[in-house]
């Protein structure tokens, strides 16, 4: 397996820092736009592990031009191209992935666009529609695009099959639910605004308007941060209010599971709630270029791109970063006994571990560390497929085993969690 890496940011640099301990793959091609960031990768790697030789090589790349990584990806021999960059480059990564004959995963899908007269009511263009549009081109080639493999989508969706298959006869609602209890510090101590991922990617689901399935409904949506819950996470992080966002579980669960309905929630809190809806007040949330003077003249600037520039970047806070995060699945309905039944299933990142072992903070290292994993499930022929598929099209037990087993066993060391819900 030969496989270039699109982007090394936070969640780009995790995931080769994370591959570097594996031996599944001939060779990974670090690329980013800015060169001296996948330089700066390797030279981590290797400063950990020793010498990589061309195992590990640094590229520039330009995620806007799908025939940039057509390019690049044959320049390489690519077998697989791995998308870590926004999801506003999912179009010409996945364009440049099958016209370079290789395979493709991304953790993120092409975005969407709201209805244009019913938007709190009526699902536009959904999330991954393009892509999924684009299905039977990837099965003509017998090539694979796996979508959504990061944490969430991603290990959510694995959750959510082993569930389906293991523990539920009939499920009545797979519900995703995010939570953690992270601080960020200025160097004094306070704590400060600083989201731990993306804010462009954050804005982007967290101001859509968020999509729920309902087996007798299909996709609809509600108004942004709607129907609020308290949501109780395990390993002390303890009660987070979660509400509605859009997001990608929601439309890949009901294409491969059985389920009366499917939600995602996200516990973001009052504060970063009000942020959000203060950015769409002000229209520092659109992605459309507006005339901004400058010494050297006008220039054409999207808001939302001076909001990321002008904050922390997600892959700087671990150092100033304290608490854990938890990813999971809440499931009910009847369990294969029968008998009614309602599980977690969750995953938790600790920032002190991370930042230990792979300096890289939690949201982060835990978003990278699946598609790593798939990528070896594809490597070994555990997982198999053409076409545009989500992690529900795969087999749940071999993917959680392999992430559970010991390192020192072969496996990623990373338990995860099951909690009976019903009193």
């Amino acid at each position: 397996m030969r496989i270039l890496l699109v982007g090394a940011g936070g969640v780009g640099d995790a995931i080769a820092k994370i591959a570097a301990r594996r031996t599944f793959f001939e060779q990974i091609v670090v690329s980013d736009f800015d060169r001296s960031r996948a330089e700066r990768t390797i030279a981590w790697i290797e400063a950990r592990h020793g010498p990589q030789g061309d195992r590990f090589l640094a590229e520039s790349i330009d995620a806007s031009d799908p025939d940039n990584v057509e390019v690049v990806a044959r320049r390489h021999g690519s077998t697989h191209v791995m998308n870590a960059v926004e999801p506003k480059f999912v179009p010409t990564i996945f364009a440049g992935a099958l016209a370079a004959g290789a395979d493709y995963l991304d953790m993120a899908m092409s975005l969407s666009e709201p209805h244009p007269t019913r938007p709190h009511e009526e699902s536009g263009v959904k999330l991954g529609d393009d892509q999924f549009a684009q299905a039977p081109d990837w099965e003509k080639a017998g090539r694979l695009a796996l979508v959504g493999m990061g944490v969430e989508p991603g290990l959510s969706d694995v959750f959510a099959r082993y569930a389906a298959d293991h523990l539920f006869r009939e499920i009545d609602e797979i519900g995703t639910r995010d939570g953690a209890n992270l601080i960020v510090t200025d160097e004094a101590g306070n704590e400060i605004f600083a989201p731990s991922f993306s804010i462009w990617t954050t804005i982007e689901e967290c101001l859509n308007p968020p999509v729920i399935w309902e087996k007798e409904r299909g996709w609809y949506t509600t108004e942004p941060f709607s129907e609020p819950e308290v949501f109780d996470f395990p390993e002390g992080i303890g009660p987070v209010e979660c509400v509605n966002v859009e997001h990608e579980e929601v439309l890949l669960m009901p294409r491969w599971l059985n389920a009366k309905r499917v939600t995602f929630k996200y516990g973001l809190g009052n504060e970063f709630i009000g942020i959000l809806k203060t950015l769409h007040q002000l229209g520092l949330d659109s992605t459309d270029p507006v005339r901004v003077r400058s010494e050297e003249g006008p220039v054409m600037v999207a808001p939302r791109d001076v909001v990321a520039a002008g904050l922390p970047d997600p892959a700087s806070l671990g150092p100033r970063m304290t608490g854990k995060t938890c990813a999971g699945v809440w499931v009910t309905g009847l369990g294969v006994d029968g008998f009614e039944r309602e599980v977690y299933l969750y995953h938790v990142s600790d920032n002190a571990w991370t930042m230990a072992e792979y300096e890289a903070q939690c949201v982060v290292w835990q978003t990278a560390m699946n598609p790593v994993i798939a990528l070896e499930m594809l490597a070994t022929g555990a997982w198999k497929g053409i076409g545009v598929l989500g992690p529900e099209a795969f087999d749940a037990k071999v993917f959680l085993d392999l992430m559970a087993l010991p390192l020192e066993e072969g496996g990623y060391g990373q338990r995860w969690g099951l909690e009976d819900r019903l009193a």
